[in-house]
C-alpha cells in the first residue's frame, strides 16, 4: 500500500486531487481511498487531504501520519507547516516550485512548476491558479501511475468543458518534472 498526504491551501484543489488520484488508480486495477482533513475551511488556509492506493482492498480508515509520499501544492507552505512531518525514510516529495528547491536530505524530490503550467493553460479561478491537476501529472510520474489513466480520470471527474485543459496540464507536468535525489 502507498500512503499519500497532500498539503495545499483552501481553493487549490488538494481534496479534488486526492479524489482524482483514486479514480485514476481504479482505472489501472488498484484499490483506493481518498479523504480530506477539515480544519479552517476557507480560501487560502492550509489544508490536508489523503489518499491510499493498494493492490488489495483498503481497510484502514485512520488519518495518514507516516506517508510514503508528500505532495505540496503551494511552495510557501513548508515555511509555515511541517509538510515533512512523519514522512517515511527514503520517502518521496512532489513539490510545486518555481525553481530550485532544497528540502531535508534522505528524500526523493519530484519538482515541477505547477503554477506556471496552470497559468499557461488558463486554469485560474477567482484569481488563483488551480495547480492540482498539474501536480497530479508530477505525482503520476513519482508513483509510476500511467499518465493516460490520470488524464482520463481528470476529464471524467471535471467534465468535458474544463477536463481536457486540465488533462493537458497534467501531461505537461508529467513530462517536465525534475527528479532530485
Amino acid at each position: 500500500m502507498i500512503e499519500i498526504r497532500f498539503h495545499g491551501r483552501g481553493g487549490q484543489g488538494a481534496v479534488t486531487a486526492a479524489n482524482i488520484l483514486v479514480m485514476a488508480a481504479y482505472k489501472v486495477g488498484l484499490w483506493g481511498q481518498a479523504f480530506p482533513f477539515f480544519g479552517a475551511e476557507r480560501r487560502g488556509a492550509p489544508v490536508k487531504a489523503f489518499a491510499r492506493l493498494s493492490k488489495s482492498r483498503v481497510r484502514v480508515r485512520s488519518m495518514i501520519r507516516h506517508p510514503d509520499v508528500v505532495v505540496v501544492l503551494d511552495p510557501k507552505l513548508p515555511e509555515i507547516v511541517d509538510v515533512y512531518s512523519g514522512i517515511k525514510d527514503g520517502g518521496t516529495v512532489v513539490m510545486n516550485t518555481p525553481g530550485k528547491f532544497k528540502g531535508p536530505k534522505g528524500l526523493r524530490y519530484y519538482l515541477v512548476n505547477a503554477t506556471k503550467i496552470a497559468l499557461d493553460h488558463g486554469l485560474v479561478l477567482a484569481g488563483w491558479p488551480l495547480v492540482n491537476t498539474a501536480i497530479l501529472g508530477a505525482l503520476a510520474r513519482a508513483i509510476d501511475l500511467p499518465i493516460e489513466a490520470v488524464k482520463k480520470a481528470i476529464t471524467e471527474y471535471l467534465g468535458p468543458k474544463v477536463g481536457p485543459k486540465n488533462a493537458e496540464a497534467a501531461e505537461q507536468a508529467f513530462r517536465e518534472v525534475v527528479i532530485v535525489e
